[in-house]
């Protein structure tokens, strides 16, 4: 695998694809009075996944980035559960928590086989 940026790894393609569809599908569905409070939390949990998966890539040691793409794994979960306390808050319809469900499968999915590579190669 010949990678020269994070910006040529699938899982960060798929956590940007995530992030986008927040900021433009989700959050302008928030109340005013909810923009310190849930908005601004999905807003820095859907970032934190791109953002954890870049700075992993760009620590050249295959450990850090695992821990980072944990973090990212993490980050990605706070994410769904926001979207679903927003659901539970009638700030948005089932249809788009299944959406957004879809990018976040399809995100750890990719992530977690990207984790998976980058603990067997360090055992070579």
């Amino acid at each position: 695998m010949s990678l020269k940026s994070f910006e040529d790894l699938e899982c960060w393609k798929a956590a940007r694809e995530l992030r986008i569809f927040v900021s433009r599908n989700i959050l302008s569905k928030f109340p005013i009075d909810e923009k310190y409070a849930l908005t601004s939390q999905l807003k820095r949990s859907s970032r934190s996944v791109s953002d954890n998966i870049a700075e992993g890539f760009g620590r050249y040691h295959y450990q850090e980035n695992i821990q980072f793409c944990r973090i990212a794994r993490g980050s990605l979960t706070e994410a769904l559960n926001q979207v679903i306390t927003a659901l539970d808050e009638n700030y948005i319809e089932e249809d788009l928590l299944q959406q957004f469900r879809e990018r976040f499968e399809r995100t750890k999915a990719i992530l977690n086989g990207y984790i998976n590579y980058l603990a067997k190669t360090k055992m070579e």
